[in-house]
């Protein structure tokens, strides 16, 4: 193995070109290199990201490190493989109570790289780590925002929600409405009265 090279690559960039300033990465090479990347970016550079927040906290930094390196995969042959670690707070909607909460999102994952995308599906059944397709111009940028938007929680909301939580609604002017009477009560009252 070689040196341990080491990047830091700070990302801003205008909003419709999210992933066009970090360049894109040689997967092999850097692993070859033993190579270690890391940068920060901010919400509103994250196309997909400042949707899901409704636009909100663009000026939240999502931070992130990309370690590139051979090892052994699980038969014993040396592959390439990336560890990503991403570390986020996005600002989501409760769905509680509807205000603003702060998801804090933790990304720590494996990916081995093998060379098509058939030997992904025939081997990914087999492996813990995701298998992704290895590439020279390989896309960190979509893969760190990709994470993220996996690790969000599908109902957001506080532990303890900052304002009250209306479980019911009450209309001052609503009269009570006399229940209408049962269909099949009014058919036994029929019958009743017919049998007389």
């Amino acid at each position: 193995m070689g040196g341990v090279g080491h990047v830091v690559i700070l990302v801003h960039c205008p909003p419709m070109n999210a992933h066009k300033s970090l360049p894109k990465l040689d997967v092999k090479a850097a692993a070859q290199a033993n190579q270690t990347l890391s940068g920060t970016v901010l919400l509103s550079d994250c196309e997909r990201l400042i949707e899901e927040t409704q636009g909100l906290g663009a000026d939240h930094v999502v931070s992130w490190s990309a370690v590139a390196q051979m090892r052994d995969d699980q038969a014993g042959q040396v592959s390439t493989w990336l560890h990503l670690t991403v570390d986020a707070v996005l600002p989501l909607v409760c769905q509680r109570c509807l205000s603003t909460v702060d998801v804090s999102v933790q990304v720590d994952q494996d990916y081995r790289f093998v060379e098509t995308e058939a030997l992904a599906e025939e081997q990914d059944d087999d492996c813990e780590e995701d298998l992704l397709v290895i590439s020279r111009e390989f896309d960190l940028a979509a893969l760190i925002e990709d994470e993220v938007l996996m690790a969000l929680p599908l109902v957001p909301r506080h532990e303890i929600c900052p304002v009250s939580v209306k479980l019911a609604a009450v209309d001052a002017d609503f009269e009570d409405v006399p229940a209408k009477p049962s269909a099949f009560a009014a058919l036994a009252k029929l019958k009743g009265s017919n049998s007389l």
